[in-house]
């Protein structure tokens, strides 16, 4: 059975795609991209992700030439093709070819999309928590792409990988005026003295979509939740310290290098808000696990 590819106006197959060695994305890393989860065949939040994404577009410059309710369409039809319910989506978008571009001809956005079964985290990881480092590179508050998810993500994906070599899990950034910020691939909370907290978007951090979700939970059930300027000693000083991207849901955090968090051991605030968060998932896309997959 071939594999389905949403491409700019509709689905093709796998191996027809193709695109432009003159592409933005490719020479420049000039693009924009979305990672989403469904659940029985409903994507998470599809129409945050794809808020995050156009506006993006527009705030960078892009000439967006795709629909954003036809490529929600699109995704929907992209799952059914190739038969997924539980899977990872992601969609790229890109400022298209830079051959022949002027200024009375600025290019077209390049919009695809692929599928794929769902690879979750190991069970372990949330039961036993998750181990961290902080990363030696620093956040730029003045990189004009800094709040925006972008196809320029080497230097994360060296962190992560620099992390992975040393058994974490995920590396943790620190801005050039030593803020806290975000993971390579995620927001970060903390817990202190029960009241939940995360660096605010203009530290600078990505507005995460699992983010947003998290600070809503925590407002819908009356639980203590702010966005606050955040330092290395609260992190090392939390209670509790988890992380959130739309793969990964809530990943509970139990050792920063090696130092313990709290009592080593997933607390009761990320505990709460992980169950909320599965709860959510059942409402809106019918399907409720009780176990992390």
């Amino acid at each position: 059975m071939s594999e389905f590819v949403f491409f700019n106006d509709g689905l093709i197959a796998a191996e027809d795609a193709r695109i432009s060695i003159y592409d933005a994305g490719l020479l420049h890393g000039v693009g924009l991209f979305e990672t989403m989860r469904s659940y029985e065949g409903v994507i998470f939040r599809l129409e945050d992700h794809l808020e995050r994404m156009f506006r993006s577009a527009e705030e960078l410059g892009f000439i967006v030439t795709q629909k954003r309710e036809e490529v929600a369409g699109w995704l929907d039809v992209l799952l059914e093709a190739n038969d997924l319910r539980d899977a990872r989506i992601r969609l790229t978008m890109t400022r298209g070819s830079l051959r022949q571009v002027s200024e009375e001809n600025p290019g077209q956005s390049v919009m695809f999309a692929t599928a794929a079964a769902i690879t979750p985290y190991p069970p372990e990881f949330y039961q036993k928590g998750m181990t961290v480092l902080v990363s030696d590179y620093k956040q730029n508050p003045a990189d004009p792409t800094v709040r925006h998810k972008t196809l320029n993500y080497f230097s994360r994906l060296v962190a992560l990988q620099e992390a992975q070599k040393k058994q974490a899990g995920e590396a943790i950034w620190l801005t050039t005026g030593n803020q806290l910020a975000e993971g390579s691939i995620s927001n970060v909370f903390l817990v202190k003295e029960e009241k939940v907290l995360t660096p605010p978007l203009d530290t600078p951090v990505l507005p995460g979509i699992t983010r947003k979700v998290v600070l809503e939970l925590a407002e819908e059930n009356d639980m203590a939740c702010q966005e606050e300027k955040l330092t290395i000693q609260d992190l090392l000083g939390a209670e509790e310290v988890f992380l959130t991207n739309s793969i990964m849901e809530l990943m509970p955090v139990c050792r920063i290098e090696r130092h313990a968090v709290g009592k080593d051991k997933p607390g009761p605030v990320y505990q709460k808000l992980h169950d909320w968060y599965k709860k959510t998932i059942g409402e809106e896309c019918g399907k409720w696990m009780n176990n992390d997959e």
